[in-house]
């Protein structure tokens, strides 16, 4: 891209790769070097905690604050109960209001390792579109949102068209979702002068139509930016691991965990990571992002290091480092490693090596398990594992049992006391 930006957070979507598209380069350029933007990205509350997926977005708030601009955090408290279909082959399950307010309450502890929240002009906002969702009239709004809307043109929607395409069914609840998110830009532009949304490319539709909508009703310029979808280098969408969705919060995912999925960058990943994820200068992410051999894996354990301090701070980040180098240089023992505790009454007689694997996330399936034995990449106590019908029982895990699957996932297992 040719275009230099005069404001410091538009250089900074630049240089560190979170641009994928923007409504109006300049506009918004000129706007940031104005004064506070607020701007915002909606969370839908689908899960108890976001996952690495969604960390380019948060990160993004990040930066808009440290440039002087106020970030919105948008719970979709009402929008979840419609559910976003863009790109999904099916219809997400519908979930309770309970089940939602659960959700947000996980969802709100990641945003403040992130972003500060508080009465100052860039202190961020933490909203909830349930608070003018849930109070729409029907009637009134088909009158006065609806008749904004074009069927074709939200038909010719990248997101919708895929599904059509494929005679997937999409429902007519479905359907309203993009109506919905637009009227939450015009809302938070009417209510708290927003003049941003931001999203993953997939949003781009979305973000369009929140802009049109807002100029038709209330005749007001607002932007919207994207950034690119990640996948990382061998193809694997960003945010999943062997063992499932690499979450946020310590409780579904502990920061050992989070640690050891950094430090498993692969070699071609690294740079771009060290300038999305970390705070580290542009130069220097350059830098350890071109080292090779033995030199990319101290590049590797900076971004593992970067990334935990940030969510889960240095202390988390310096015993996890700690964990993994007793691990794998002296195979030892670590504290931090991920920990299945059998009670008595669940070890009954004995319980099979399968099971365990299974049980302690090394393996999904017992068929995964057993594949994982007879192919020699499964150990105990860091010795080869080569009978997938083993049995232990109390005496054998008198002491904790390390398992390992290959040279990098391993697992405690203990008995409780």
């Amino acid at each position: 891209m040719t275009y230099h930006p005069k404001s410091d957070f538009m250089r900074v979507m630049i240089e560190r790769g979170f641009l994928a598209d923007c409504t109006d380069y300049q506009g918004l350029d000129e706007a940031l070097s104005k004064g506070v933007v607020p701007a915002y990205i909606g969370f839908d509350a689908t899960a108890k905690s976001l996952h690495v997926g969604s960390l380019i977005q948060i990160m993004m708030l990040r930066w808009l604050q440290k440039t002087g601009h106020k970030p919105i955090t948008l719970m979709g408290g009402g929008t979840t109960k419609v559910g976003d279909p863009s790109f999904r082959a099916d219809e997400r399950p519908l979930l309770t209001p309970e089940q939602i307010d659960a959700n947000i309450a996980g969802i709100k502890q990641v945003f403040s390792a992130y972003i500060t929240y508080g009465d100052a002009p860039t202190d961020a906002l933490m909203l909830n579109n349930a608070e003018w969702l849930d109070e729409l009239n029907y009637l009134d709004f088909l009158r006065d949102i609806g008749r904004h809307f074009s069927v074709n043109r939200m038909l010719a929607f990248e997101s919708v068209k895929s599904r059509l395409d494929r005679e997937q069914s999409l429902s007519f609840l479905e359907f309203n979702y993009m109506i919905l998110q637009a009227y939450d830009f015009l809302e938070l532009n009417r209510r708290y002068g927003c003049l941003l949304q931001m999203g993953g490319s997939d949003q781009w539709g979305n973000i369009v139509n929140g802009i049109d909508l807002t100029r038709r009703v209330l005749d007001h310029q607002i932007f919207g930016l994207t950034s690119p979808l990640l996948t990382t280098s061998d193809g694997k969408k960003m945010g999943k691991s062997q063992n499932g969705a690499v979450w946020l919060n310590p409780e579904m995912l502990s920061p050992y965990e989070f640690w050891q999925f950094w430090r498993n960058t692969t070699d071609a990943d690294t740079g771009r990571f060290l300038k999305l994820y970390t705070e580290l200068p542009v130069e220097e992410c350059d830098h350890l992002g071109a080292l090779d051999g033995a030199e990319i894996n101290a590049a590797k354990i900076i971004l593992a290091n970067e990334v935990t301090t940030l969510l889960h701070g240095a202390e988390a980040a310096a015993a996890a480092e700690a964990t993994a180098r007793e691990v794998f240089e002296k195979g030892g023992v670590g504290d931090d490693l991920p920990t299945l505790e059998l009670s008595r009454e669940e070890l009954g007689d004995g319980i099979s090596i399968v099971q365990l694997i299974v049980r302690s996330g090394l393996a999904k399936t017992g068929k995964e398990a057993k594949r994982l034995i007879s192919e020699n990449g499964a150990r105990m106590d860091d010795a080869p594992l080569s009978d997938a019908g083993l049995m232990l029982d109390a005496a054998a895990l008198a002491e904790p049992v390390k398992l390992s699957a290959g040279k990098k996932r391993h697992a405690l297992i203990r008995l409780a006391e």
